[in-house]
C-alpha cells in the first residue's frame, strides 16, 4: 500500500494508489486541473438525487468525524424528511490529538466545498453550513476561497467556539440556532429536526471530500483501497515518539506497526500507543503492532480509528500520568448541563492522578471502578462515556504500573515532559456563546 507522506505527490484523483484527498491543490484551479468541475450533470433531478444516494451507500462510505456512521444512510433518512433539508460540513476539529481536518481544509478547500454540494443536492438541501473554530487562520482562508465560487447552494462559514464538546453535532444546530455551542441534552437528533426545525445532514468535512471523490469516480474506484467494512482511504495525526509527526493518508486495515513506519518509525522504545485521540483507546506494546487500523472497533478493547488521532508513548513515560491529564481537560470541557460531566469526570480526574502519583490506596481505587460504572452511559451526551473509556483502557494497558503506584511508588515516567497534545489555556474558548 502506498502511503502519502505529508502532502505528497500529485497522482489525480482516478488512482487507486494513494495521495486522493491531497491530491489537488488549495487554489481553485489547482483543484479544477485535478478533479475536474463537479459533476453535477450525472446526478440531475430526483432521479439523480437517488443515484448520488446510492452511489455513496455503495461504496460504503462511512464517517470520518470520530463514529463511523454510513454516510448514505444518514443521507437517506435526511432525504427523507418532510421539510427541506439543511446541510453541516463540520470542520470544528476540537480533538488536541487531530489536525487532519485542519490540514484537509488547508490543502484542499475545494474538494470538500464540492463534496458540501453534491451532499447538499443529494437530499434536497438549499443552504450549507460550514462550521470551523474561531480565532484560528483557517477562517479567514476559507472566506477567500468561497468567494472564488459560483454555487448552486448557499455556502454560509460559521465560526463555532473552540470548545471540545463544540463540534458535536447537536452542539452546531444549537449554536446555529440559538447561538449557544452546548449539545442538546434530548432528541430529537439534528437528522430529524435540526437547524431552523428542519432535518439537518452533519457531517465531517473529511466524509465531504470522499463524497467529491466518489461521485467522480465511483463506488468501485473508492473500494479499490481499505477492507470491505471500512472501504477508502482514510486521514490520521500520527504523533508521540515518532521520527516525522504530520497528518497521512492511510488505508484501513493496515497494521498499528505499518502506520507507524509511515511516520519514520518510534525514535525510542514505545510502551503503548493511543488509538482514536482522546475518544479512543490505549493499545499495549508490543503485543499491538500487528493491530488492524480502521473505524470497525477490534481488539479486546474495542480500539477504533475515531478522529485519526495516533500517538506513540515512549515507554519511560507515564501512561497513568498522561490519561489523568487528559481526563482532566475533558472534565474541564464539559458542558456542565448533567451530573456525570459536572461531578463524575472531576472526581475520576482526581482519582486517576492520585493514583499516577502514588498517593492512591485500595479504596481509592474501588472508588474510581465504582464512579467509572455510575458515569458510564448516563450523561446528557457521549462526552462521559469517551473520558471513561480512556481511563478504563489505561488501567488495563497500564496495569503493572496501577499496582506499583498502588504500593506507593510512582515510576520516573510521571517526572517526564508530557507527550500528549493539549492546546494553550491561553488560547481555551471559555464562552459557549
Amino acid at each position: 500500500m502506498t502511503i502519502m507522506m505529508e502532502r505528497g505527490a500529485r497522482q489525480g484523483g482516478r488512482s487507486g494508489t494513494l495521495p486522493r484527498l491531497l491530491a489537488g491543490g488549495r487554489r481553485l484551479a489547482e483543484h479544477r486541473a485535478t478533479y475536474g468541475q463537479i459533476p453535477m450533470r450525472r446526478f440531475t433531478g430526483e432521479d439523480g438525487r437517488r443515484v448520488l444516494i446510492r452511489a455513496i451507500t455503495d461504496a460504503g462510505l462511512r464517517g470520518r468525524g470520530g463514529a463511523g456512521f454510513p454516510t448514505g444512510r444518514k443521507m437517506t433518512s435526511v432525504a427523507a424528511g418532510a421539510k427541506r433539508p439543511v446541510v453541516i460540513a463540520n470542520g470544528c476539529e476540537s480533538e488536541p490529538a487531530s489536525r487532519k481536518d485542519k490540514m484537509l481544509m488547508a490543502c484542499a478547500p475545494h474538494l470538500v466545498l464540492d463534496g458540501a454540494v453534491l451532499a447538499a443536492h443529494a437530499v434536497g438541501a438549499d443552504r450549507v453550513y460550514l462550521c470551523v473554530e474561531r480565532g484560528t487562520s483557517i477562517a479567514d482562508r476559507l472566506e477567500r476561497e468561497l468567494a472564488q465560487r459560483d454555487d448552486p447552494v448557499k455556502i454560509k462559514l460559521v465560526r463555532a467556539p473552540r470548545r471540545y464538546v463544540s463540534s458535536e453535532e447537536s452542539a452546531l444546530v444549537h449554536f446555529i440556532n440559538d447561538g449557544d455551542g452546548r449539545p442538546l441534552a434530548a432528541p430529537p437528533r439534528p437528522f430529524e429536526k435540526g437547524v431552523g426545525g428542519r432535518p439537518t445532514l452533519v457531517d465531517n468535512v473529511e466524509t465531504l471530500a470522499h463524497v467529491a471523490l466518489i461521485a467522480a469516480y465511483g463506488p468501485d474506484w473508492f473500494r479499490e483501497v481499505g477492507t470491505r467494512s471500512d472501504p477508502g482511504s482514510t486521514l490520521v495525526t500520527i504523533g508521540g515518539a515518532v521520527a516525522r509527526p504530520n497528518v497521512y493518508e492511510i488505508a484501513p486495515g493496515m497494521r498499528l506497526g505499518e502506520v507507524v513506519d509511515a511516520a519514520g518509525g518510534a525514535v525510542e522504545p514505545i510502551g503503548a500507543v493511543l488509538v482514536g485521540g482522546y475518544f479512543g483507546t490505549w493499545v499495549p506494546m508490543p503485543d499491538g503492532w500487528g493491530l488492524p487500523l480502521s473505524h470497525d472497533r477490534t481488539g479486546p478493547l474495542g480500539t477504533s480509528l475515531g478522529a485519526g488521532g495516533i500517538i506513540a508513548l515512549p515507554a519511560e513515560s507515564c501512561g497513568l500520568a498522561e490519561t489523568a491529564r487528559i481526563v482532566r481537560y475533558l472534565a474541564e470541557e464539559s458542558a456542565g448541563q448533567c451530573g456525570p460531566c459536572m461531578f463524575g469526570l472531576p472526581a475520576i480526574a482526581g482519582d486517576l492522578a492520585a493514583l499516577a502519583y502514588g498517593r492512591c490506596d485500595p479504596a481509592t481505587r474501588q472508588r474510581l471502578s465504582r464512579r467509572m460504572a455510575q458515569v458510564n452511559g448516563r450523561g446528557a451526551c457521549r462526552h462521559p462515556d469517551a473520558a471513561t473509556r480512556l481511563a478504563t483502557s489505561a488501567l488495563a494497558t497500564f496495569a503493572a504500573d496501577v499496582e506499583t503506584h498502588m504500593d506507593g511508588w510512582t515510576c520516573t515516567g510521571v517526572s517526564r515532559d508530557p507527550i500528549l497534545p493539549l492546546p494553550d489555556k491561553r488560547h481555551r474558548d471559555r464562552s459557549w456563546k
